[in-house]
């Protein structure tokens, strides 16, 4: 066995490990369709900080894990899934929803895009919503839109409080929007994506980041979500 096989061996006996524990398989269930702080994670699965910290830094170890800043809070961090290190082993819990609602703080970037990508991919429809909605869509956002084959032509910004209804599935694909919610809405009823702001650097490849992220997750998503059982 060379090299290069014993340590991809070894990356994976570490992976199999770090989930062979199950607050740790737990932790891993909760970020696979959406991130969380450490305190949301302890007090969603009920782990005190001593025994989280302790999941986390072998999670971490094993890099099925990773940290970002909030954009918002500087003070709090998000844990997030590496994406592909549990390609094909993940299970995807399962959500009813008749409706998914995408915020961000302007709704003129990221949630405008997220929208556009769930209408090829989810079966449930989906909308854009901001906490403080901008005149406009951001020219970037329609730039890698159309670049991608998807349309933001149409698309206008609006108010959260205009637009989610009690039942949607609400996804926060920003810090800010996420911090700002607080408690509202119902915890059940949200799911947080920690998406760098692309507006804040203003680049075509930082449009083009923000746009594989939210490509990537909603991929994953999109097959967890279904109409409710009623319907």
């Amino acid at each position: 066995m060379d090299t290069d096989q014993n340590q991809a061996l070894v990356a994976r006996a570490r992976v199999h490990a770090a989930l062979g524990e199950p607050a740790r398989l737990a932790i891993v269930d909760h970020l696979a369709l959406g991130d969380a702080s450490p305190g949301e994670i302890g007090q969603k699965l009920g782990l005190p900080t001593n025994l989280l910290a302790h999941h986390m830094k072998i999670l971490d170890q094993a890099g099925l894990i990773r940290r970002r800043q909030s954009e918002g809070d500087r003070r709090r961090s998000y844990l997030q899934l590496v994406p592909g290190t549990l390609a094909g082993l993940l299970p995807a819990p399962l959500r009813h929803a008749p409706r998914v609602v995408f915020v961000c703080t302007h709704n003129s970037a990221r949630s405008q895009l997220a929208a556009a990508l769930w209408a090829s991919r989810g079966s449930v429809p989906a909308v854009s919503a901001g906490t403080r909605p901008a005149a406009r869509v951001h020219p970037h956002a329609a730039a890698v839109a159309r670049r991608h084959g998807l349309s933001l032509a149409t698309a206008r910004p609006c108010h959260l409080d205009d637009v989610v209804a009690p039942d949607d599935l609400v996804v926060a694909v920003c810090d800010n929007a996420h911090e700002d919610l607080g408690d509202q809405l119902g915890g059940g009823a949200r799911l947080h994506w920690s998406v760098p702001d692309p507006v804040a650097t203003g680049t075509d490849t930082a449009f083009e980041h923000a746009y594989t992220d939210l490509a990537g997750r909603i991929d994953r998503l999109a097959p967890a979500v279904h109409p409710p059982k009623n319907k």
